[in-house]
């Protein structure tokens, strides 16, 4: 696996260390799918930090990624976004609607915890 998927807690971290091709995204995809599964996990955290280019596919696919999580029950946030690469996302009409992120993992982690704090109500987990 090009990104390692690390269980912290009640959270999973994967820190994408490197551009992936379409191929790897999707094994990606579906590794963590499989891990959210495997560790009744309530969170996930994507770290894009390292990369400096983000991709129309890319972008699509963490988008789907974060609502696939929520479908399962778990939050996911996306920490890291580069300024060229929001840059670059605004100006191509990429965008990462009704997914939550932040400026780097502590953020992240941060809000995961206050989110998990969070009563739910409704069959949508309160979202």
């Amino acid at each position: 696996m090009l990104a390692p998927i690390l269980k912290q807690g009640p959270f999973l971290i994967v820190t994408i260390q490197s551009a992936l091709r379409d191929s790897d995204l999707i094994q990606l995809r579906d590794a963590l799918m499989a891990s959210l599964g495997k560790h009744r996990s309530r969170g996930v955290i994507v770290d894009v930090t390292a990369l400096d280019v983000m991709d129309s596919f890319a972008s699509r696919t963490l988008r789907d990624t974060a609502h696939m999580t929520r479908l399962r029950g778990a939050e996911t946030v996306i920490v890291g976004i580069q300024p060229e690469v929001a840059f670059a996302m605004v100006q191509l009409g990429l965008t990462m609607a009704a997914v939550t992120t932040a400026l780097d993992l502590e953020e992240g982690l941060a809000y995961l915890q206050r989110s998990s704090r969070k009563p739910t109500t409704g069959g949508d987990g309160g979202r």
